[in-house]
């Protein structure tokens, strides 16, 4: 059931943000926006089969018969929240609701299909409802950088069981196994101890396939020398985890070791230089730094970072484009790689909240380089 307390600081801070800009009413579809608003876990999955209307009063949540029973369970009786199936098209319910609330400056998700923007205005001007219609412009994606204490306990125990995969897929991979192979392994451990589904689609990469970023598991077999990267992470009550730990499968000689070394000074300076208010393009750049003295700078191209939360990939970020304060109480992740093409990659990436203090890691697998007797 959800935190009643933390899902009604949720829309009291998006309350305050409403009525600083002006907006009489809010309409919201955006599935995560609304998981985050209403706290009902385990509900939403990825049909855009929701609409809510929020105004300085009622919180209204129209849905449909697939998903009805569920909201009730899920919010319980103490719910502040309205919720209806009637069946009626999703913009002509939403102009009702307006036109009751007597809503003048309505405000609209920038993430709102078209369509539906289309729809309402014209339910809008078939009722004779004369309201304006801004754009939020994310707005609610920069309320969800600063996490509360329920979404941070519950991306701490995903990340609990994607640490516990790691320890189990070390003792599971052996030459002569394929990508596909130790993904399968991985993603069974993971769904099997508590997971509720992954985070996103498991990269499992060995020899030269590690050299590409995002390289899918395929046929490709593991041999004695080679490095496997893995990249994946758990889902728990809608909240994601990420990691990656490269592994070496034998002795994978001084040239990987060496590199393995200068992805981890990078990780490691960047989480200790990481503090609230930070610029996360200046973490991104120390990243580039460490690695371009080592002498790699042209193999290290992607973003330091980026937030974790209800999406795997969120507000704010260790990256190039980055040029806004980390927050505290924000989750991010510190991901360096090297990749070289047609030889072998090495990513080291941990997730984990800004603290007080600075950088505060969910992830718990050790950083040296694991070796896999074989």
């Amino acid at each position: 059931m959800a935190d009643q307390a933390a899902c009604t600081a949720r829309v009291e801070r998006f309350r305050a943000l409403m009525a600083e800009r002006g907006y009489d009413a809010a309409i919201v579809r955006n599935n995560p926006d609304l998981r985050w608003l209403t706290g009902a876990q385990r509900t939403f999955d990825d049909e855009v089969a929701h609409t809510a209307v929020i105004t300085a009063h009622d919180l209204w949540l129209h849905t449909d018969s697939r998903y009805y029973n569920t909201f009730l369970t899920r919010l319980g009786s103490e719910s502040a929240w309205q919720i209806d199936m009637d069946q009626v098209d999703p913009a002509a319910w939403a102009a009702r609701r307006v036109s009751g609330a007597r809503a003048r400056v309505v405000a609209v998700e920038d993430t709102c299909d078209l369509a539906f923007f289309d729809a309402f205005a014209e339910a809008c001007a078939h009722a004779s409802i004369a309201c304006l219609m801004p754009r939020m412009h994310q707005d609610l994606c920069d309320l969800r950088m600063v996490k509360d204490d329920e979404e941070i306990a519950l991306m701490r125990h995903a990340q609990s069981i994607t640490d516990a995969a790691f320890e189990h897929i070390c003792g599971f991979i052996k030459p002569g196994l394929t990508e596909q192979q130790i993904r399968v392994e991985l993603e069974n451990y993971m769904l099997s101890h508590g997971a509720d589904a992954l985070s996103f689609g498991t990269i499992v990469a060995t020899g030269v396939n590690a050299a590409n970023p995002h390289a899918q598991p395929g046929e490709t077999v593991v041999e004695r020398g080679d490095l496997v990267v893995m990249d994946y992470g758990a889902l728990y009550h809608d909240y994601h985890s990420d990691m990656t730990r490269t592994v070496a499968v034998g002795e994978p000689g001084e040239e990987k070791r060496h590199v393995y070394d200068v992805v981890r000074t990078a990780h490691e300076t960047c989480a200790a230089a990481a503090k609230p208010g930070c610029i996360g393009r200046d973490i991104h750049e120390l990243a580039v730094s460490v690695i371009t003295e080592a002498g790699y700078g042209d193999y290290f191209k992607h973003g330091l970072g980026h937030g974790v939360g209800l999406e795997i990939h969120e507000r704010p970020s260790f990256g190039r484009a980055w040029a806004r304060p980390v927050p505290e109480g924000s989750v991010i992740t510190i991901e360096p790689g090297i990749y070289l093409p047609g030889r072998f990659g090495i990513r080291l990436e941990d997730f984990g909240l800004m603290g007080p203090a600075g950088f505060e890691p969910f992830t718990a697998s050790p950083h040296e380089l694991r070796v896999i007797d074989c």
